[in-house]
């Protein structure tokens, strides 16, 4: 936002608390597909076997594999840099931002005013409520990344996407790993189908344990050890780790004085409207603060929106959210895009449905990888395509088809008549849609 805002030659000024790129650079997103990435590889070098190729010695330096993670981190932030701001004309303000009204922050001693805001603070960990888990220890994602060595024993608290990406990085560097869900399903907002298929995978492929409807109720801790107790129903039990990691959920940043400036929220979210304003018109929110999705490409979208918005007032875009894609970076990979089944029909659309495993296509038996699917979905009336959700190795990389197919209302025969390259993964897209456009 700042950037596009800039190039108008609009005054701007960047407030930062903590280290420009946020979470995203520092402590989420960036580092941990790095390490996801050497898990993979790891992975990849294990089953060579598989192919002919003798893999009995491969092995792996956890330093070094932080040490690629760290190296990743340093090449990122050069397109974060201060200099780089300072070299596109945005002056960058070191400190935590307080509004005093609608038009005056404080930062520190100093007060700044400005004509508009953008908001975007992002989002914090919400600690659950268990008993002694604070005197004991844990870990959140900010600490896993930087751990020198994966824990022998790990219990991750939380089945949601965070949640799935450690306990399966650790799990294949051999942490012996436990997650407690206190929902039925692990990645609950997705299809059930995916869930189903994580969960199964992740039992046989890596040993891990799934609790699910369970409840983590207290946590003490005895020397280097950990002990949970957990109930599930009337039953109860014990779970004894080295290490606990939270992957629970989080609530946005909002402790900045918006009450001053008469801006909306409740402890989760600022409320927005559709050209992403706040209750108070020149004061703008974008990212994880204000929703209602968490992902990085959701926030630049709606930072898109806003510097539009701000430098043509009398021509506002609305940020619109018909297909945004969610990925997940678990072996195979997750990614769906528009509206999941069960929100089709908690909006009474009339739908029909395909699920086609990726084992029909080459790509499967060249790359002997088996376990995934796809599963698209569409208008029983015109055929347009309504959601869809890939399981399968490069996930991420095939949903942007089908994302572009929902935002131009395409249908399921104009998909599947476009040509895809044999050989590819991308032939799942073609085949399912074919499927989708026989079906009654």
């Amino acid at each position: 936002a700042a950037q596009q805002i800039a190039k108008s030659g609009k005054s701007v000024a960047l407030v930062e608390a903590s280290s420009l790129g946020g979470q995203v650079l520092n402590h989420s997103s960036i580092p941990t597909k790095a390490l996801l990435h050497a898990a993979s590889a790891f992975e990849t070098a294990k089953r060579g076997s598989a192919f002919g190729i003798r893999a009995t010695t491969v092995g792996y330096n956890y330093p070094s594999v932080k040490a690629w993670k760290d190296t990743v981190l340093r090449l990122t932030k050069k397109a974060y840099s201060e200099d780089t701001f300072i070299s596109q004309g945005i002056s960058v303000i070191k400190g935590k931002a307080y509004f005093l009204d609608n038009q005056t922050i404080s930062i520190g001693s100093a007060r700044f005013t400005a004509k508009d805001f953008v908001i975007a603070t992002g989002s914090d960990l919400v600690l659950p409520e268990i008993a002694g888990l604070s005197k004991a220890g844990f870990l959140t994602h900010k600490e896993a990344i930087d751990l020198i060595r994966p824990p022998k024993n790990l219990a991750v608290i939380g089945g949601g996407e965070t949640g799935v990406e450690f306990a399966q990085l650790f799990a294949i560097f051999g942490s012996k790993v436990t997650i407690v869900e206190s929902s039925g399903s692990l990645i609950g907002s997705e299809e059930p189908e995916t869930s189903k298929l994580i969960e199964n995978r992740f039992r046989k492929e890596y040993g891990m344990s799934i609790l699910l409807n369970t409840n983590v109720t207290s946590v003490s801790k005895s020397g280097l050890k950990r002990s949970l107790q957990l109930a599930r129903g009337s039953k109860t039990g014990q779970l004894v780790v080295d290490e606990i990691l939270l992957a629970t959920g989080k609530q946005a940043v909002v402790d900045i004085g918006l009450e001053n400036a008469g801006v909306s929220h409740s402890p989760s979210q600022i409320k927005t409207n559709r050209y992403q304003q706040t209750s108070t018109k020149n004061i703008y929110a974008i990212g994880d603060c204000a929703g209602p999705y968490h992902y990085t490409h959701a926030a630049a979208y709606q930072g898109q929106v806003v510097a539009h918005n701000i430098v043509h007032p009398r021509m506002p875009v609305e940020a619109k959210y018909k297909a945004i894609p969610r990925s997940i970076f678990t072996n195979p990979q997750v990614a769906s895009t528009g509206l999941t089944e069960r929100q089709i029909k908690d909006h009474k659309i009339q739908y029909k449905s395909v699920v086609t495993p990726i084992s029909v296509v080459a790509k499967s038996a060249t790359s002997g990888f088996y376990d995934g699917f796809i599963k698209v979905m569409a208008s029983k009336e015109n055929n347009v395509i309504l959601g869809a959700t890939i399981v399968c190795p490069e996930a991420s990389e095939l949903i942007g088809e089908l994302s572009l197919a929902i935002q131009h209302n395409l249908t399921a025969q104009q998909v599947a008549h476009t040509v895809h390259s044999f050989g590819t993964w991308s032939e799942i897209v073609r085949v399912a849609c074919a499927k989708l456009s026989k079906s009654d």
